[in-house]
């Protein structure tokens, strides 16, 4: 007979790395709102941290940004990574971990898919499948 193993199986982040994922967004939206990077490319740019996944250990997190222009978003992003270093010692600075995450920023594809989402919505097929009273008795 197989016994039950005591460990819960992780199907997805815990509770903890959501709690510091979340953190740690509302750090970065806040110092990338105070515009103290000194890089070029993101002088005068607006960018939206739509979220922040950290690893078990709590060593790697990865922010998922987009300019909220959606232009230049290679740029962009190349920006926010070479001031990672700088950004991940202010998030230091103000979160209670041992370790700081190594930062690494990359585009967010959920504006993307939401859009293709709303067009194949408004397409004809589907209005077609939504017309009132189509054998609905």
């Amino acid at each position: 007979m197989k016994r039950k193993s005591t460990k819960p199986e992780q199907h997805g982040p815990s509770q903890r790395q959501l709690r510091v994922g979340e953190e740690i967004r509302h750090i970065l939206a806040r110092l990338l709102m105070r515009g103290d990077l000194h890089d070029h490319v993101l002088a005068g740019v607006s960018v939206t941290v739509s979220e922040v996944r950290i690893s078990p250990d709590l060593k790697n997190a990865t922010v998922f940004a987009m300019p909220l222009s959606g232009k230049a978003v290679d740029d962009v992003l190349r920006g926010l990574n070479r001031s990672a270093p700088y950004l991940r010692s202010q998030v230091a600075q103000e979160i209670q971990l041992r370790y700081a995450p190594t930062l690494t920023f990359i585009k967010d594809k959920s504006f993307d898919e939401a859009h293709h989402i709303e067009e194949l919505l408004r397409s004809e097929r589907v209005k077609r499948d939504l017309k009132p009273g189509d054998g609905e008795a």
